[in-house]
């Protein structure tokens, strides 16, 4: 059993970030055979992350849980909902989507600096990702900014490989930061395979390249709590969930986002 601290829900709200220790320790196999499904049989949103010349292998995908067996059932059967509702604060657990990351060895290619909650469509203070490796990490693990979730303003959000600005107004947004030239507070850890880190969907990350000789793969999985609204941005979102029909402040809606954890209308 996955134990939450209080001092992990006092960390998660100071830092926007925690470490979970084996939280999918019992669940490691199941989702290395889903992320080889995935990448055998990669889905629609599924990007090769490198410019040509560049060495390694950068792959994603995400948006596949209804697809891959292993992944639902990591999912729903695993104690990630109860984990992500000490964490949020909510009695009501709702799943976003799952993202898979897959950097090959001899990748130098960096995750840049980003935060997930500008490219989403949903918004509220009751949200988590947790981020978990599949192999051992040592130097490429996941890297956030403690604090940076209380920033006033969203940090721009960028197309990975084009480094172009994902929406039409990029003054809406402060300029993505350098943490380790601007002296932040940058949290990071070694990771043994199930560990995850939590961290908060407005809190800055990256990653560095895979200059290890094994490969680095990592299953996200991206959770809302009661607070969590749908919010209409300046352009498709990603994941961009076309013909959803939702409006502006409603909660997502639920055949397509189920709860996990509790009911809206308890």
């Amino acid at each position: 059993m996955v134990q939450v601290t209080d001092e992990m829900i006092e960390a998660y709200r100071r830092d926007g970030v925690v470490l979970v220790k084996g939280l999918w320790k019992d669940w490691v196999e199941e989702i290395r055979a889903g992320i080889a499904r995935n990448m055998a049989e990669p889905g629609p949103y599924a990007a090769e992350n490198l410019k040509p010349g560049e060495a390694g292998r950068f792959f994603d995908d995400y948006c596949n849980w209804q697809r891959i067996p292993e992944f639902e059932q990591v999912i729903r059967q695993s104690a990630v909902a109860d984990v992500a509702a000490r964490l949020m604060g909510s009695d009501i657990v709702q799943l976003f989507h799952e993202h898979v990351l897959v950097k090959e060895p001899g990748t130098s290619k960096p995750t840049p600096w980003h935060q997930d909650g500008p490219y989403y469509f949903v918004k509220g203070r009751q949200t988590v990702s947790f981020w978990s490796p599949v192999d051992p990490v040592r130097e490429a693990s996941l890297r956030c900014v403690a604090g940076s979730h209380l920033w006033p303003k969203e940090v721009l959000p960028k197309r990975w490989l084009a480094d172009t600005s994902f929406y039409p107004d990029p003054d809406a947004y402060m300029p993505v930061p350098d943490p380790d030239a601007e002296g932040m507070q940058v949290m990071e850890w070694e990771m043994e395979p199930g560990d995850a880190v939590a961290f908060d969907y407005q809190t800055l990350h990256g990653a560095r390249g895979n200059e290890a000789a094994t490969r680095r793969r990592a299953f996200s999985l991206r959770l809302v709590g009661r607070d969590a609204l749908y919010v209409e941005r300046p352009g498709r979102t990603s994941p961009p969930f076309p013909g959803h029909g939702m409006e502006p402040g409603q909660r997502l809606r639920a055949d397509w986002f189920p709860y996990l954890k509790g009911a809206p209308g308890a």
